[in-house]
């Protein structure tokens, strides 16, 4: 089953950003949407081996920059989801990480990615970006990313683990 790893997780990453750049944008919260891509990059950097999740994070992260309605300089996404899928990787072990323990890492994640792009945004200069707003974003999208977590997280790591049980934790 370890050949579908790939195409299972792209597709994983394909619906997350369709659905995240075509249908939260009416449901979004002062303007900040849930970051779906996270969440799967999370699930599997929980699951499988970190060189899989941090290339899957790149990738996910590369797709969401390059996505319309996209206005920011690609790039920072692809460095903001690959920090979190490493990030979130030192957290596996050898066991299945607890219910507490995911949405703690997904908290962490949030944080960490939507804040590195925020500031990467400050630091490239982006005009829709401003320091005064970079707070209310990082909270909200961290409200969010945890709102969602028991919904989407369990699930995608099920499909990961079966696809490659021998990485995966028990």
């Amino acid at each position: 089953m370890t050949h579908l790893r790939w195409p299972v997780a792209l597709a994983a990453v394909v619906v997350a950003l369709v659905m995240q750049v075509s249908l939260f944008p009416h449901v979004a919260w002062h303007g900040v949407v849930p970051n779906l891509c996270l969440l799967v990059v999370v699930a599997a950097a929980l699951t499988v081996e970190a060189p899989f999740a941090l290339l899957l994070g790149f990738t996910a992260g590369l797709a969401l920059d390059l996505a319309p309605p996209a206005d920011h300089v690609a790039g920072r996404w692809a460095l903001a989801l690959t920090v979190a899928a490493f990030l979130a990787a030192r957290v596996r072990q050898d066991q299945k990480p607890s219910a507490l323990a995911v949405v703690g890492t997904v908290a962490a994640a949030s944080f960490v990615a939507t804040s590195l792009f925020a500031l990467s945004g400050v630091l490239l200069r982006d005009p829709a970006t401003s320091v005064a707003g970079l707070l209310e974003v990082v909270l909200v999208a961290l409200v969010w990313d945890v709102l969602l977590t028991p919904f989407v997280l369990p699930p995608l790591m099920r499909l990961f683990a079966r696809l490659h049980p021998q990485w995966a934790t028990s």
